[in-house]
């Protein structure tokens, strides 16, 4: 593939960049998460008001009918700036599966409100006491006017906003469904909490039905397949969020660096400092190549599920080293808790983790290879 981005992909991506420079400055960043529940509404109405949420939503939905790289843009910005907003929920883990997989009527009732800023969706991907997202220990059983949802999902993003969250189970029939779930109706405890990034997360305790018309894609949705869907896309999502944050960590870093002196001279000159800084640099490089190949080939319908875990290995490993060396070099400035490059670190570190570290991503390659010989 070519790596160089279009015009029109540099025009989304300096457009993301505007908005996210103008509305999350640092104290900006710092007063939501000390004064507000880290949800920032009105950063939140700008990438509205500017189509960026219904960008890759399809034109019959209301959207732009772009796809999942410029997609990437979007979250690289975000990152770049550790802006306290959904994207990443609303757009990689519910927009995208409800354009591809949803019924007439759950496209109509939640896309044009997501484009218009109105409506925030999440997936509730995480088991307790397991990692591995493709295999749900939720449980959905069938009944005459339904499914009866029961089980617990730790950790999910953006949860206590949502008007729907995907939830995925295991059917009485052995076949994986998804579901969309109100968290706000009987049956379901929201219990927020404030993830590693200080960003607002919540577990839901779930004893609940849901209509029959809620399972996504109606009763003979392929849940498996949707399951992949969202969760490479989740994956490929998370990478670029990671290139941003690493990307800014360094020019900050830089920065700090030349202007701070030691001995009279700048730290930046002394060559212990400039390796560290390099080595940062060059890791960043895999992740931004890894990452638009994986978007790439899922835009085209392309076999991806190999590069997409190699795309957020080195978004786990690559950019954790990145977080740190950046800190490192900010010295006793690092420890800082109210000094912003404690929250790259923080969000560095929360991405590594999020569906699965670097050496769970290895582990998935090698399950992938023995299975399929890719």
């Amino acid at each position: 593939m070519n790596f160089d981005i279009s015009d029109e992909q540099k025009v989304v991506s300096d457009l993301a960049r505007q908005i996210f420079e103008g509305h999350a400055s640092v104290e900006r960043v710092k007063y939501i998460e000390r004064e507000g529940d880290g949800f920032d509404r009105d950063l939140w109405s700008e990438l509205a008001k500017a189509n960026l949420l219904g960008l890759c939503i399809p034109e019959d939905d209301g959207g732009s009918g772009f796809g999942l790289v410029e997609l990437g843009l979007i979250l690289e910005e975000q990152g770049r700036r550790v802006a306290p907003v959904p994207v990443w929920a609303t757009l990689a883990l519910g927009a995208l599966p409800i354009a591809e997989f949803g019924t007439a009527a759950q496209r109509a009732q939640w896309l044009p409100g997501v484009c218009a800023g109105d409506v925030v969706l999440s997936a509730a991907l995480n088991e307790r006491g397991a990692d591995d997202a493709l295999r749900p220990l939720t449980t959905a059983t069938r009944t005459a006017n339904g499914w009866h949802l029961k089980g617990f999902k730790p950790t999910v993003p953006a949860a206590q906003f949502a008007q729907r969250v995907l939830i995925t189970a295991r059917q009485d029939d052995g076949r994986i469904g998804v579901f969309l779930l109100d968290p706000t109706q009987a049956g379901v405890v929201v219990e927020p909490v404030r993830a590693t990034n200080h960003q607002p997360h919540a577990h839901l305790v779930i004893d609940t039905m849901v209509s029959a018309d809620d399972r996504l894609g109606g009763p003979d949705g392929d849940g498996e397949e949707q399951l992949h869907f969202i969760l490479e896309r989740a994956l490929v999502g998370l990478c670029a969020l990671q290139l941003g944050v690493c990307g800014a960590a360094i020019e900050q870093t830089a920065a700090y660096t030349s202007g701070r002196l030691q001995f009279s001279k700048p730290l930046s000159t002394f060559q212990a400092v400039g390796h560290q800084a390099a080595d940062a640099f060059i890791l960043t490089e895999p992740m931004r190549v890894t990452m638009l190949q994986a978007a790439w080939r899922l835009m085209h319908g392309l076999p991806s599920r190999q590069e997409v875990l190699i795309a957020k290995y080195w978004a786990s490993e690559g950019g954790q080293k990145v977080v740190h060396l950046c800190q490192h070099l900010h010295g006793g400035m690092g420890s800082d808790i109210d000094y912003p490059i404690h929250r790259y670190f923080l969000w560095g570190v929360q991405i590594e983790t999020t569906l699965g570290s670097g050496s769970a991503q290895l582990a998935r390659i090698g399950e992938l290879i023995a299975r399929e010989g890719r």
